[in-house]
């Protein structure tokens, strides 16, 4: 018997949370002991760039299709609001290397184990709305908001940190951007979210 072939929305949007999980995961391993930072910035660069990838055929798709599985400007906030998450983590990681930042802090580690978390999070969720059980998301929207509000406790404890400890002014420039890009980033994730209960309001 043949399976029936899954929507290239769907499929696209779940490509995308998957290769969010891959770099999540990537990153928040690699983040704790960085060897190679050349190495770690092109590899969060390829997945950038494939997540790029599945965003063309989603816009392209939409460009030449009239029927869709759920509104079109969903599917468009959904896809850009996951590759907004791909380039938190892509710009964080590239700026390592232009930083020439040395072995990264505890904050950073735990911003990561945040953002780990997140892809995870998001990637159930974007499966769920392929199998269209939405109203089963609301239990990792509601996680993804947890979350971003972990990110942004750990933005002020690190932050009060950084400026009684750090006296270079090169160095807390430096490290007071990265965590900031970070915890957008867990902002990002809740951006995800949102669109998601958006979708669920609209279709349930």
């Amino acid at each position: 018997m043949r399976t029936k072939k899954k929507d290239i929305f769907l499929q696209n949007l779940e490509n995308m949370a998957d290769t969010v999980v891959q770099a999540a995961d990537y990153f928040s391993h690699h983040v704790n002991d960085l060897q190679d930072v050349l190495a770690f910035a092109n590899q969060m660069k390829q997945y950038e760039s494939q997540c790029d990838s599945y965003t063309h055929t989603i816009i392209t798709g939409l460009n030449q299709t009239f029927i869709t599985p759920i509104d079109r400007d969903d599917i468009m906030d959904l896809a850009t609001t996951l590759d907004d998450v791909m380039d938190g983590l892509e710009s964080t990681a590239s700026r390592f290397y232009m930083y020439n930042l040395g072995q990264p802090d505890e904050y950073i580690i735990q911003f990561a184990e945040i953002l780990r978390q997140c892809a995870y999070e998001i990637q159930k969720a974007v499966h769920l709305l392929s199998q269209k059980k939405l109203l089963a998301i609301r239990e990792f929207t509601i996680r993804l908001n947890d979350l971003e509000n972990q990110g942004d406790e750990l933005l002020r404890i690190c932050t009060k940190e950084l400026f009684a400890t750090v006296t270079d002014p090169i160095e807390l420039i430096k490290r007071k951007e990265i965590y900031e890009r970070l915890e957008t980033t867990t902002d990002h994730c809740e951006d995800v979210a949102n669109k998601l209960e958006s979708i669920i309001m609209r279709n349930s």
